[in-house]
């Protein structure tokens, strides 16, 4: 059975909106520490100056939310958030390009960010909610051989939806144990999180971390 340490060691604790400031983030951070998460995901110009507690990581977005951004921009902009102390990427692929059917720049411009970050690890956020099972597939094809760590079901910004049990089976089925597989977006109670792992997640992305945890059953 699995335990609410267990569920909160999965967890990417996750504060990306806009109007979120320093000080926040380090009120996400110390809250980490007493949940016992993995990590915290905050936006890149909020990287410097937070204050980690002792085992937990320290990830970033890239290209976020929409992915429009140039191949060079994005690895500028992981490479930054790399030297600024980022241990892990979560990039957004161009949704677009994919289902056009360029799945070599979709691959080019992960590598991109691969190549600009041999140190750290690497998510790719696919969009899940915004693609048909076998964009899903290729999608996350293309990470595998672009050199990605992870590949991440959602940002949670997408009018379409956040992750879903079926899209991260689906993932986990194409990439095997060969990848790590996030699940993330719209995961608000226990239930569900548990549910995501079950289907195969190996982390999550929680912004409302506490009252998930605290509906582990006693």
């Amino acid at each position: 059975m699995t335990t609410r340490e267990e569920v909160a060691r999965l967890v990417d604790h996750t504060l990306l909106k806009p109007e979120a400031n320093a000080a926040d983030v380090q009120a996400l951070a110390d809250e980490a520490g007493r949940l016992g998460t993995f990590a915290i995901c905050i936006s890149p110009n909020l990287l410097t100056g937070v204050r980690l507690p002792d085992g937990v990581s320290l990830a970033t977005v890239c290209g976020f939310p929409s992915g429009k951004h140039t191949s060079a921009t994005k690895a500028a902009e992981a490479a930054e958030s790399v030297a600024a102390g980022a241990d892990e990427v979560d990039m957004v692929i161009d949704i677009g390009a994919l289902k056009a059917g360029e799945v070599d720049a979709v691959q080019a411009d992960i590598r991109a960010v691969r190549e600009a970050i041999p140190g750290a690890l690497l998510k790719v956020i696919i969009e899940s909610a915004a693609l048909t099972d076998d964009e899903i597939v290729t999608a996350c094809r293309a990470a595998e051989a672009a050199g990605a760590d992870f590949v991440k079901t959602s940002t949670g910004f997408h009018p379409a939806g956040g992750a879903s049990v079926e899209a991260v089976r689906l993932m986990r089925a194409t990439v095997g144990d060969r990848l790590g597989v996030k699940a993330s977006g719209g995961i608000r109670d226990y239930d569900t999180a548990v549910a995501m792992i079950e289907a195969g997640a190996s982390r999550l992305g929680l912004s409302g971390t506490a009252a998930v945890l605290d509906g582990a059953p006693a």
